[in-house]
């Protein structure tokens, strides 16, 4: 038996309900009151109430967006336990779908508990597809399967399947991108923690504007090339990187001469360095041919932060540039789920992927030789 159900935006006052379904339905990982009511106020989100034709609670759902890509995700879903069978969720399901295309986004991606048969069962029968699994996700530690749907419809190409490994420090997503790339190529490359730092010391900048360096183009094009792999380099900008972020002579005057050595090493090592604005025919003769590209974007409009920050592509079509970010930013509500193959239209990518005042573009693409 179906129960016809209303769905609206949550408010302030639908709160105590909230949390009412979420201690119903939930006896660990809830979302806690002081949640619900940021997510009311300043969530970028989409919260979502069901009530019945006596305006009682039937159930809700949490939708989360995040800035700068085409990507939701179903954060939660509770259904009032004596309407459960009725159909209650997947008239909130759709009602989730509705609101993500509001949002402009390309696809949902969930979790769901393995041992949720009733959920998969819904989730598969709403065109739900599974692309991952999690090892010990929930707070018991039971595994999540990930599914994904493809909510707006457009003819685009699927990603490629490029393992993915998240930086363990804040000025290492530079290693983690390139690890990730030269895994895609080579199976045989270890991912861990020792590789990610020992290509941070090859590749480092030596000073940022704070904290530890970061890793420049030239870095991680020589790291790549020690390796075993075929490199091209595109730079749009001359002189040493990043120089404007450092306030001494004597910094400014180390990256000079970090500059220069990797300068040298790269004629050395015979690696092309294109003193040009890399386009997107190039990215998509690069990912056609079955190469990656590393590519340094600013974190504004991910976080918010004026920062650097490298990710790798994992794919890209006439709509959309596909990216594997190496960062988890907890701060924002982000899982795992959430950095992977990445939806990001191409003109916001393209006002992503240039950097500080000087307009700095630069790409890394890494082949097998």
């Amino acid at each position: 038996m179906s129960l016809s159900i209303r769905t609206r935006p949550a408010l302030m006052n639908d709160l105590p309900a909230l949390v009412a379904l979420e201690e119903q339905s939930f006896s660990e990982d809830r979302i806690s009151r002081r949640q619900f009511r940021w997510m009311l106020r300043r969530g970028h989100c989409a919260l979502i109430m069901g009530e019945t034709d006596s305006q009682s609670p039937a159930g809700y759902i949490l939708v989360l967006f995040h800035r700068g890509t085409s990507l939701g995700r179903i954060y939660s879903l509770a259904v009032e336990s004596r309407l459960r069978g009725q159909g209650v969720a997947r008239q909130l399901m759709e009602a989730a779908e509705t609101a993500a295309l509001e949002q402009d986004c390309l696809a949902l991606r969930l979790e769901v508990r393995s041992d949720n048969e009733a959920a998969i069962r819904l989730y598969r029968t709403l065109g739900y597809r599974q692309f991952g699994f999690y090892e010990d996700y929930y707070e018991d530690h039971a595994p999540a399967l990930r599914f994904q749907k493809r909510i707006l419809a457009v003819r685009t190409r699927s990603p490629g399947m490029v393992p993915w490994y998240g930086q363990t420090l804040p000025f290492t997503c530079g290693p983690a991108s390139l690890l990730m790339a030269m895994k895609a190529l080579n199976p045989e490359i270890e991912m861990d923690r020792r590789h990610e730092l020992q290509l941070w010391r090859e590749a480092t900048s030596i000073f940022m504007t704070t904290g530890h360096g970061g890793c420049g183009p030239r870095g991680l094009a020589l790291a790549a090339f020690r390796r075993g792999f075929r490199v091209e380099l595109y730079i749009n900008r001359e002189g040493p990187l990043f120089i404007h972020g450092v306030r001494t002579e004597l910094k400014k005057e180390v990256l000079e001469l970090v500059h220069q050595d990797f300068k040298e090493q790269i004629e050395i090592s015979g690696i092309v360095e294109h003193a040009e604005e890399v386009s997107f025919e190039v990215l998509e003769q690069a990912l056609a041919s079955g190469a990656y590209v590393l590519m340094l974007i600013s974190c504004w409009s991910l976080s918010r932060h004026k920062s650097p920050h490298w990710v790798v592509l994992t794919g890209i079509d006439d709509h959309y540039v596909y990216l594997h970010d190496p960062e988890v930013d907890k701060d924002e509500d982000k899982a795992l789920i959430d950095s992977q193959n990445v939806p990001i239209p191409r003109s916001r990518f393209w006002r992503m992927a240039r950097f500080g005042k000087e307009g700095l573009r630069t790409a890394v693409v890494v082949a097998a030789c």
